[in-house]
């Protein structure tokens, strides 16, 4: 029996439900788990670890809660939620409720004044947050330190991120150790997450303070999703899959996602679904915040079949009737599969869940792999910096000093700042002084880790057991049973047959070659720290014009050609003849389109007089191939090679950012004065030709040793674009 006053606050509880879910009947009615978490939160301040599936109805558990702590007297309910997407969802729920929501995130920085006086007037009853504001210097030294002495209850939603063992590692929550510490005695915390296996549940567990704590309350339930069909269906290749969604998206029930692995994929898939008269919108990383927001609106609101995107909508986005998931491309890891795959059947009986594999996936995860933890030494570099420094260095002062793009230098320093060893100030970054051990081990284990999740992909897509119950054994759940539902407990559900008609139209859309490349404007900040004399625009008479690519390594038409073609391991060799054929095709449409020389306009510009390759260590077989295939075909004469110096050391900086490439290619190349002697005589532009663009500094140098050598014009022209 429970006592009177649990009894009445169940009641209280059941009440806030009711407002939550809109239901007038007074029939709703809490789950024992859920009661058992809010309980512990509510009557015995407790701090738990939520781990359940998805529509388990943790943000029920967290805004009843939140209701009823309130009701006694406590003081706002902070949430730390990793998503705009699921901000948004979350503040309207509040609403239903009574309960009085408020964010503090990017993406409204105009109102965070008036947020900060609503919190301090005792008007805002959950601030949501995202992980990022708790290492804001002005966020973490002015708001937190009074958000942490009043707050009455404290939130981590999609907790799985606080763990490097995890699917979504993000260092910023790793800050939550800090603000846990400040927390006055007796304030409950709930942490919640749907996909974690046992290893990152402990992980979590222990750096919430929620594992090592008798009086903690660890709920664990089984992750089992009852309205989820699930199935594989292996396709020849792009075109067939491109032309499977077409013939076949109408058919899957209501609306919901077709996820892909690249940006540049989604935006492919949704051009081809639109022309196939599907209303389909795309959602990724490079969406501005209005139309990610329109987007999510549309999807909602049964406007659109489905969303093509990226992870960047995953957690928390929230639509119960959501019908299906189809996956174009396969994640690397189960358990962030589980994750995109539960955003659909929450509210419904039955959704189809369907994976599409393609040859181009390991390829990408090799690539996102390829981002991990720094080394030793470029750690240690970046350390002894700031040690140096009189002054804060912020992320662009410290840019070209460090051997790391922007956004793998931040995520280093968010690491090394919840180690100890830098801190965030204004103004940019100091060292401390703290000493500091590269945990090379924890590293390397990461890394096995990673490999086993992909094989663990690998498996899923060949086996011939439950679906289900190989993601369930994934997260470690011990109740994983065959599901009676999946493709290969119940039989398939899809054909792979495709028309004849969409997979022409797949075939002719990934087949179409060119891809615009924009030429660098302006030099990257902080050059002249690396003894590099050169800062602001780059003067218009030494820059390359636009030029073009045959595709993009990640997409899915010329990208899965191309990339097995210019892997660090593949042999060099001349042009195969189907790449040089589209190549030529690019520059006929280049010549003819808006602006080209041979467009007819009257301001066109002067067609190219000649054809000069860029040298290279690694293929200089399939460039001179290519240029003189160009030369050849578009009756141009082959004039000679951008070289490199005989001091010149191939550069292996792939990766590094704009200030290091430069350095790199600084000194490097050179204009034979033979053809600075041609160039001189020459009456218009020349194309530049060489295999591959990832960040356009090659390019950029090579067109200002071109122009200053007499070149009228520069025009780029590309096997291939990264990204």
């Amino acid at each position: 029996m429970e006592h009177t006053s649990n009894a009445d606050l169940r009641a209280a509880a059941d009440a806030v439900l009711a407002r939550l879910v809109g239901d007038t009947s007074g029939e709703a009615r809490l789950r024992e788990d859920q009661w058992r978490a809010i309980e512990a939160l509510v009557a015995d301040r407790r701090r738990a670890l939520v781990v359940q599936r998805t529509g388990w109805g943790k943000s029920a558990v967290y805004f009843v809660a939140t209701s009823l702590l309130r009701a006694q007297g406590s003081g706002p309910t902070v949430i730390v939620s990793p998503l705009l997407a699921l901000m948004r969802n979350q503040v309207e729920a509040a609403a239903r409720a009574g309960i009085h929501a408020r964010t503090i995130n990017s993406s409204n920085i105009e109102e965070w004044d008036a947020v900060k006086s609503e919190i301090a007037a005792g008007h805002v009853d959950v601030l949501l947050v995202s992980p990022e504001r708790l290492n804001n210097p002005e966020f973490r030294d002015e708001v937190l330190p009074e958000l942490a002495a009043t707050t009455g209850l404290l939130v981590v939603d999609e907790a799985h991120c606080i763990s490097d063992w995890g699917h979504d590692f993000r260092p910023d929550y790793r800050r939550l150790r800090t603000v846990l510490g400040d927390l006055p005695p007796g304030v409950p915390v709930l942490a919640t997450t749907a996909t974690a296996n046992a290893r990152v549940t402990a992980d979590v567990a222990e750096q919430l303070g929620t594992g090592g704590s008798p009086d903690a309350l660890v709920l664990r339930g089984p992750l089992d999703r009852e309205s989820l069909s699930l199935s594989v269906l292996r396709l020849p290749d792009a075109a067939h899959r491109m032309a499977w969604l077409a013939d076949h998206l109408d058919e899957l029930p209501g609306s919901g996602i077709i996820y892909t692995l690249t940006v540049a994929a989604a935006e492919e898939v949704t051009a081809f679904l639109r022309q196939r008269g599907h209303t389909v919108a795309s959602y990724t990383g490079k969406t501005e915040n209005a139309d990610r927001q329109q987007a999510e609106e549309d999807l909602l609101a049964n406007k659109v079949k489905a969303l093509v995107a990226t992870s960047a909508l995953g957690m928390g986005f929230d639509k119960p009737d959501l019908g299906f998931v189809v996956h174009l491309g396969s994640p690397s890891s189960p358990i962030a599969y589980y994750q995109q795959v539960g955003r659909a059947g929450r509210g419904v009986r039955h959704a189809e869940v369907l994976l599409l594999p393609g040859k181009e996936d390991e390829a990408i995860w090799e690539y996102f792999a390829s981002l991990a933890f720094p080394s030793e030494e470029l750690v240690r570099r970046t350390l002894d910096i700031l040690a140096s420094s009189d002054r804060p260095l912020s992320l662009p002062a410290l840019e070209p000093l460090v051997e790391l793009r922007r956004s793998r230098l931040e995520t280093m320093l968010k690491v090394l700042d919840v180690d100890g060893a830098v801190r965030r100030v204004k103004g940019g970054w100091i060292a401390t002084g703290q000493p500091w051990t590269y945990d090379a081990e924890r590293y390397a284990w990461v890394a096995r880790q990673r490999e086993a999740e992909q094989q663990a992909m690998r498996e899923y897509a060949e086996t011939t057991g439950c679906r289900m119950e190989f993601l369930q054994r994934q997260l470690d759940d011990e109740t994983a049973r065959p599901c009676g539902r999946c493709d290969n407990c119940a039989g398939p559900r899809h054909t792979a047959e495709t028309s004849a008609g969409a997979l022409a139209a797949a075939r002719d859309d990934l087949g179409r070659a060119g891809v615009e490349v924009e030429p660098r404007r302006m030099w990257p900040t902080g050059l002249p720290a690396i003894g590099m004399d050169l800062k602001g625009r780059i003067p218009a008479a030494e820059q390359a014009a636009q030029g073009r690519a045959l595709g993009r390594l990640s997409d899915i038409g010329w990208g899965n050609r191309l990339r097995p073609m210019l892997a660090a391991q593949a042999p060099d060799g001349p042009v195969p003849d189907d790449v040089a054929r589209a190549v030529v095709g690019v520059l006929a449409d280049w010549a003819k389109g808006p602006g080209g020389w041979a467009c007819g306009e009257p301001d066109a510009p002067p067609r190219p007089v000649g054809v000069v390759t860029v040298a290279s260590h690694t293929r200089p077989q399939l460039i001179q191939s290519l240029g003189a295939r160009i030369a050849e075909v578009g009756r141009l004469p082959l004039l000679g090679t951008v070289e490199y110096t005989h001091d010149a050391r191939p550069h292996q900086a792939s990766r590094s950012n704009s200030a290091q490439r430069l350095k790199a290619l600084d000194g490097a190349l050179t204009v034979p004065p033979a053809l600075a002697a041609t160039l001189a005589d020459a009456p218009g532009p020349v194309l530049l030709v060489d295999d591959y663009t990832e960040t356009g500094w090659t390019l950029a140098v090579a067109a200002r040793l071109l122009r200053r050598a007499g070149a009228a014009g520069v025009l780029p022209l590309v096997l291939a674009v990264q990204g």
